[in-house]
């Protein structure tokens, strides 16, 4: 079974996909997490994040890891924390904004999700990377809420430079973060993680039925 979450960035995508895979005993795969790793190494190998086909190369070339202790891995180098660093905060967007390395990665997500039971999140998965999943949800909050949470995962950023990076990956992704048809939206502003936890459980056992 594959379980969709979509959303946009503070909705609480990653917390509460974490632990719903948990939960239910899946694997647990974070697509924004692919990204990340693919900025991290074009900033290593110093390929322009501006040449999307120069990225898609290096994407194919290396592909990334995703393991079940939520450790990402990419050329043989585990960067599980240095993909949160501030620099990639601000250059991921302009390296998954290409075509070419969304081509890559979206088959690379298909195939670690053809492995078994998983809860997959990120943006467009419930339209393109997993249109098929038995499960698919979108998390929302209000701009305010996603920005505090932002803020307590991103310590010495300044607030207002916070929100307006908010504001801009909001615009830069909207066509990425339109929910399926078939999709559940769920807003998380004043929910507990468990709450929104246990909704999304009770969706997953009534498609079980």
């Amino acid at each position: 079974m594959i379980v969709a979450i979509d959303g946009p960035a503070g909705a609480g995508k990653s917390t509460v996909a974490r632990a719903l895979a948990r939960r239910l005993g899946f694997r647990y795969l974070d697509t924004g997490a692919m990204y990340r790793a693919l900025t991290w190494l074009a900033l290593r190998d110093g390929v322009p994040v501006e040449d999307g086909e120069a990225l898609a190369r290096l994407a194919r070339a290396s592909p990334v890891s995703l393991g079940a202790d939520g450790s990402v891995a990419i050329a043989g180098e585990d960067v599980t924390e240095r993909i949160r660093a501030v620099e990639i905060d601000r250059l991921v967007p302009s390296v998954a904004r290409h075509p070419a390395v969304r081509a890559v990665m979206r088959e690379r997500q298909r195939a670690l999700a053809a492995e078994g039971d998983a809860v997959i999140e990120g943006r467009d998965i419930g339209t393109v990377v997993a249109p098929g999943a038995e499960v698919k949800v979108c998390l929302v909050a209000a701009e305010e809420e996603r920005a505090r949470r932002r803020l307590g995962e991103r310590p010495g950023v300044e607030a207002e430079a916070l929100a307006a990076d908010l504001r801009r990956r909001d615009e830069r992704d909207a066509a990425n973060t339109q929910p399926a048809p078939d999709a559940v939206v769920i807003d998380t502003t004043a929910l507990r993680v468990d709450e929104v936890v246990a909704r999304i459980e009770a969706l997953v056992a009534e498609a079980r039925r």
